[in-house]
């Protein structure tokens, strides 16, 4: 089909061939094409119901379309350049399999608002199978929280060491992250279930349409009040991007994470051979190469967004071709998302094993647990803040000395300060040091525990 054919008497010659190419579209929104399928057979129904056509035409038309996937499902319908786009080629198949009858289904429809539905109708779908692996991610890392509730793990703030925290509670960190984004999907696919068609080119259409009656069909939760506005909007993808965007941040900094933990100066976890690959020159090497490609994959979902931002701050109403750039970015960006949840919930459930051995000798080699000596003090009635300075000050003379506060003798500790006892020790042992922090969503065992449940009960199990 050439551009004389498709386009009214109003053009005289077709486009030159560079041009038609770099206009189609078709290599890329083929994605939409059994969303418009559906979008289509909803338009046809409604066109019958409204007696714009007659119920067999709208019958011929539905029937057709379902042919047309079924012949796309079994690989035998595979437009090519010459259709422009998806919805061409649909309309061109669809008139060669009824008839003329198949040139009445764009009647009261615009290209805009179709490929506007058809988005979203893709979106939504991808929304909702998105949700499912955040899920199963969040599955996962409570699998393994529940295994390892006591193992203690240094906890860090720029990237110094901190306080020993409890594993578990280290990683529903990141389920509460991914119950953030699972909570925000939610929210955007309210925004992305709003139909556009019946919108028209720009200003609706003189034909006596329902748009109730196809948003009905195609369930979505209501309509576009301004045509202008329906044919336009792309808020909604600048919002999914904006949550996949959080999605890939969630996802790189557990990535950062496991790199440094398979370090060897870490030597917290260990790569199985299963989501790890070596180095074409180094034999011992065994790299980290799935978070690794999160990492790196999360650029480009930022990539995406800036673009869609920088697309849409200038365009004046209404559809603009411009807005045909939207969907390269969107559908690399869902696709990106999805393959890094699948790897990552893999990476975690069967590609890695924590060293609890190392993690717990990590523990005790620092001075983690200072603050709690601290805490010892202000507990019988030393003000916190002289506390604070005398443990410093401890600190110090113990690096100077070689030693650790574990290592420090009885009479050294009451040298200190006459309020210590024997009791110190306990006070400071890692284990003790974690189970004490019992306030609500802290890392005391009794905590994490309930934490555990409580995000059982909030995904459903």
């Amino acid at each position: 089909m050439t551009e004389k054919q498709t386009w009214s008497q109003r053009f005289e010659s077709a486009l030159h061939p560079a041009i038609a190419l770099f206009n189609a579209s078709i290599s890329f929104d083929i994605e939409l094409i059994e969303y418009d399928l559906t979008g289509s057979q909803a338009h046809a129904q409604m066109l019958a119901h409204t007696g714009i056509i007659s119920p067999a035409e709208g019958e011929q038309l539905v029937a057709g379309l379902e042919q047309i996937r079924e012949e796309y499902r079994q690989g035998k319908f595979q437009p090519g350049i010459d259709a422009e786009d998806v919805h061409f080629a649909v309309e061109r198949r669809l008139t060669e399999i009824v008839g003329d009858v198949g040139k009445k289904l764009h009647t009261a429809r615009s290209r805009n608002d179709q490929v506007g539905t058809d988005t979203r109708l893709y979106l939504r779908d991808q929304i909702l199978q998105i949700k499912t692996q955040l899920r199963e991610f969040q599955r996962v890392l409570l699998d393994i929280a529940e295994q390892n509730v006591e193992t203690l793990i240094p906890g860090y703030t720029h990237l110094q060491r901190a306080q020993p925290v409890s594993l578990a509670h280290h990683l529903l960190a990141y389920f509460q992250m991914a119950q953030r984004d699972w909570e925000r999907l939610g929210d955007v696919y309210r925004r992305v279930n709003i139909s556009p068609l019946g919108c028209g080119a720009l200003a609706g259409t003189t034909f006596p349409i329902d748009r109730h009656y196809t948003a009905e069909l195609l369930q979505f939760e209501r309509i576009y009040e301004n045509s202008l506005d329906g044919v336009s909007d792309r808020d909604f993808a600048i919002e999914f991007l904006c949550a996949a965007s959080l999605i890939m941040v969630h996802l790189s900094r557990l990535s950062e994470e496991i790199i440094l933990w398979a370090s060897e100066e870490f030597r917290f976890v260990t790569l199985k051979d299963s989501c790890a690959t070596g180095s074409s020159i180094m034999p011992q090497k065994k790299n980290p190469d799935v978070p690794e490609l999160v990492r790196g994959k999360t650029g480009r979902v930022f990539g995406h967004l800036q673009a869609m931002l920088v697309i849409m701050k200038g365009l004046p109403l209404a559809y603009n071709k411009d807005l045909q750039e939207d969907k390269e970015g969107l559908f690399d960006s869902v696709n990106t998302v999805k393959a890094c949840l699948e790897a990552m919930t893999i990476l975690l459930q069967e590609g890695l094993e924590f060293r609890t051995q190392r993690l717990s000798e990590a523990v005790t080699q620092d001075f983690s647990n200072a603050t709690d000596v601290a805490d010892y003090l202000a507990a019988r009635g030393v003000p916190f803040r002289e506390a604070y300075n005398i443990v410093g000050k401890v600190v110090k003379t113990s690096i100077a000395a070689g030693k650790l506060l574990k290592d420090l003798t009885l009479e050294e500790w009451q040298e200190i300060h006459p309020t210590f006892a024997t009791d110190i020790y306990e006070a400071i042992s890692p284990r003790q040091v974690v189970a004490a922090r019992n306030s609500y969503g802290g890392t005391g065992f009794a905590q994490v525990s309930k934490a555990i449940s409580a995000a059982r009960e909030e995904i459903g199990e």
